[in-house]
């Protein structure tokens, strides 16, 4: 097969010098486990201060991460990234929130993004967190089976409102729409949730897609077991596959609480998991099926790109969509896109403190996968000699 990652002109034609400068800097910051944990404690330190850190994390971490404060911001980077075939997942990525005032913001961001999607060819999906809208508890509770009182049964209800608004607004303005999977013990009662909006909006076509982390050991069965109550239902099921984002805290709990961990033992478990997640989906697209491949890894790439070839899946079947974050792995995104492969960044957005928690998580996750932030550096380094050569 050909290798096509390694096209860097391809990767970072949207860049001029000055930014793959800055990139690379940055990229090197977060390669020291030391400096991100520093720099996290600092981050935090400064904002509960009161310290006017705001413009020194807007023009760093904020700026390479984010499209910007407003869905009105992102509109320059979504139009300039559309140029190359890659299209934008507009997510207002504002985390922690814990009242009702807050989750009706957040569902009032998640239908306009609805409305904006609907009018760009650029932005074919739309996304949100189910603890966006609801308390993390409650989640946990129902997931766990512990009687609400009247107070909290109230209040799911008005959870269950949210998503509903959220998935009837998308089928309706034809939107297809992503629903991100978080930790493992609040997890069962979002799945409820998303397979009654399935059951309701994925009739004629795969609208509300769920998420399926695959450092976890039972996501496949749990794939597979979706997809066979959708078959003998008569709804499409759609499905986001990822790695996963809470390991070290899904590991953490499960040592402390004393039960055995969901999360896969090995990287190479989690990366077989993966694979197989994804290989079944893309077979079975005939089936009621639809495939958003959300990975940085080239291998699993390559190999979806191969699955698409031995099964005669055309490049543009919008069935079958590869995802990455925005300011990251551009040398995937590009290169795919530029091979006519449907290709969609998250694109997170939201006030600049607000949106603190997700740059840390990025900057976590760069250090913690192997591979992931020299590889960056690497494949800049590359570019900026490419360029000096010329």
């Amino acid at each position: 097969m050909e290798k096509i990652f390694d096209n860097t002109e391809v990767a970072f034609a949207l860049k001029n010098n000055t930014e793959l400068n800055k990139a690379y800097y940055l990229f090197k910051l977060i390669s020291s486990n030391t400096l991100v944990k520093l720099g996290t404690s600092l981050t935090n330190f400064a904002i509960n201060a009161n310290l006017p850190v705001k413009g020194l994390i807007k023009s760093t971490v904020f700026d390479h991460f984010c499209g910007g404060v407003t869905e009105e911001d992102c509109l320059k980077v979504v139009d300039k990234m559309y140029t190359k075939g890659v299209s934008s997942v507009l997510d207002y990525s504002v985390e922690g929130k814990e009242t009702e005032t807050q989750f009706d913001h957040a569902l009032q961001m998640t239908l306009k993004t609805i409305e904006f999607a609907k009018e760009k060819n650029a932005i074919p999906f739309a996304v949100f967190k189910p603890t966006g809208v609801g308390r993390f508890e409650l989640f946990e509770k129902k997931g766990a089976n512990i009687p609400f009182t009247d107070d909290e049964q109230t209040e799911w209800n008005r959870i269950v409102e949210r998503f509903n608004s959220i998935c009837k607004t998308a089928y309706e303005k034809d939107v297809l729409l992503l629903i991100d999977a978080e930790e493992s013990w609040m997890q069962d009662a979002a799945d409820d949730l998303v397979l009654d909006m399935m059951r309701a909006y994925n009739k004629e076509k795969c609208i509300v897609f769920n998420t399926a982390q695959t450092y976890r050991w039972d996501r496949f069965d749990f794939v597979k077991n979706t997809h066979s109550i959708a078959l003998c239902e008569g709804f499409h099921v759609g499905f986001k596959v990822v790695r996963g984002a809470y390991m070290e805290k899904e590991r953490a709990r499960a040592e402390e609480k004393g039960y055995p961990s969901p999360i896969c033992a090995t990287k190479a478990q989690t990366d077989a998991t993966f694979n197989k997640t994804m290989t079944y989906i893309a077979e079975n697209l005939d089936n009621k099926m639809a495939l958003f491949a959300g990975t940085h890894n080239e291998e699993s790439s390559y190999l979806l790109i191969d699955l698409m070839h031995k099964n005669n899946i055309a490049q543009t079947d919008k069935r079958i969509w590869f995802g990455q974050l925005y300011g990251m792995s551009d040398n995937i995104s590009y290169n795919l896109a530029n091979h006519k492969y449907n290709v969609a960044k998250y694109l997170p957005f939201g006030p600049v403190y607000d949106v603190v928690p997700y740059l840390i998580r990025r900057a976590n996750e760069n250090t913690s996968v192997a591979g992931q932030t020299n590889r960056e550096l690497d494949l800049l380094d590359k570019e900026l000699k490419r360029r000096r050569s010329k």
